[in-house]
């Protein structure tokens, strides 16, 4: 009973009955026309009996199995292999379908192709996740058919995958390489001059030709008899804390992935970058109440408790609770830092009530802001009108967008640093403003 639950009519059966009905349809008008349906019915019997023994004649008859990476970054495109084999002498026509995790809501895909016999074909398809969490990938369905194709056969691998999708390491190695790229100007990242002298000194060493004359040791040229000159290095391991908005004010969607999801794959990255630096990176997120803590540091395994930590993060349905923010910070992190706070501002309002605080906080720390553009928006102040509905909408997108460089000029009128962005350029335009404050020594 197992194997016949697994068979399956294909559509030339029901051609070749269709036409030996016909045929006997047909017979009872002209007689000498029955031999030739009797004829044909026992050809598509035999066919059928045919079709069945290679069906089932074996256990075995293909081998699949599916190739991923079992950490998947977010938002970014991951491949996935599937790899079927033949294990008999027949030639097959397949049809493989893949079972998806319900995150994905692919329910329509299958691939089909011939395999001839002993071979192997393997088939790589890409998947988007737009959400943290486990995936977990199903059996592979493969449904077999001969030449004749009267009937399929189902074979049900038991291939149960979980893979966790975590924020973007893509993203972060890809910034990361571009960091060290010549050509890193050519994908949006800044490097920028530094101005001034903001160094620490390392040790004192002897003079060779090229070094600056103005670093010159006197005291120590003297007692060496020989010149001496001071090595300056950048400054290193300071304080770089992003703070994570969860309120639902971060749930807002934009192709596919929230407010939240952007800020943390950018969070990771600029974690990264700032570790590369020399800087210690540590996190803090809240909504209502204050949620995860993680000291800054660069040990070697700072990286990994970063993603762990970010993996976690769900958005809330509450208003973000900006006094217990202020007193958290005051709490968790000792000595000055820059802190990204990212969050998103949709009127002047919600700006004026809690500028009090980022005030205070931007008194101890340099504080910077990180709030989102409405590219939507945005996209309708663009658009050619025809109707008055058409005129009102427009209108009201160039207030919404007005209010945005409102908010903006409001924050750096009290010495408060600010970074508005779209969230697909998020990662790119934090780096940029971390190169900038640390070329101008301002951390």
């Amino acid at each position: 009973m197992g194997k016949l639950r697994n068979i399956y009519l294909e559509n030339r059966f029901f051609w070749a009955m269709g036409l030996v009905i016909v045929l006997f349809l047909i017979a009872y008008v002209m007689p000498a026309v029955y031999f030739v349906a009797i004829g044909c019915f026992l050809v598509v019997l035999v066919a059928v009996f045919f079709d069945a023994m290679v069906l089932f004649g074996a256990k075995d008859l293909v081998s699949a199995s599916r190739t991923l990476n079992p950490q998947m970054s977010l938002g970014d495109v991951n491949p996935v292999k599937l790899t079927v084999e033949n294990k008999t002498h027949q030639h097959f026509n397949i049809e493989v379908i893949d079972e998806f995790p319900v995150q994905l809501q692919i329910r329509e895909k299958s691939d089909r192709f011939d395999l001839a016999s002993n071979q192997a074909k393997t088939i790589v398809y890409n998947l988007e996740p737009k959400k943290r969490g486990e995936y977990i990938f199903g059996n592979i369905n493969v449904f077999l058919k001969t030449r004749l194709g009267f009937l399929s056969r189902r074979r049900v691998i038991k291939e149960n995958t979980v893979a966790k999708v975590f924020p973007s390491i893509v993203q972060m190695k890809k910034y990361e390489l571009k960091m060290s790229s010549r050509t890193a100007a050519f994908h949006g990242i800044k490097k920028i001059r530094r101005l001034g002298q903001n160094n620490e000194f390392e040790q004192i060493k002897n003079y060779v030709q090229g070094d600056d004359y103005r670093v010159i040791n006197w005291k120590a040229t003297s007692r060496q008899n020989k010149l001496m000159v001071n090595q300056y290095q950048d400054e290193r391991s300071q304080q770089v804390y992003c703070i994570i908005d969860k309120s639902r004010s971060m749930r807002m969607p934009f192709d596919g992935m929230s407010l939240l999801d952007y800020a943390i794959n950018s969070t990771l990255t600029i974690s990264n970058i700032s570790m590369l630096k020399g800087d210690r990176a540590g996190i803090i997120t809240y909504s209502d109440k204050l949620g995860a803590r993680l000291k800054a540091d660069r040990s070697g395994v700072h990286l990994k408790k970063i993603m762990e930590v970010l993996y976690k993060q769900k958005t809330q349905f509450n208003e973000a609770n900006f006094e217990l923010l202020y007193y958290g910070i005051r709490q968790n992190i000792k000595g000055r830092s820059l802190i990204l706070l990212y969050t998103n501002f949709e009127s002047i309002y919600a700006v004026q009530r809690v500028l009090p605080l980022l005030r205070k906080i931007n008194q101890n720390h340099l504080l910077v802001v990180v709030f989102f553009e409405n590219t939507e928006i945005a996209a309708a102040m663009d658009m050619e009108c025809t109707s008055i509905k058409e005129v009102y909408f427009k209108t009201l997108a160039e207030k919404f967008m007005n209010e945005k460089q409102l908010i903006v000029s409001e924050l750096r009128k009290y010495g408060i640093q600010t970074v508005i962005s779209k969230p697909n350029e998020l990662s790119v335009n934090t780096i940029n403003k971390y190169l900038e404050l640390k070329s101008r020594g301002m951390i």
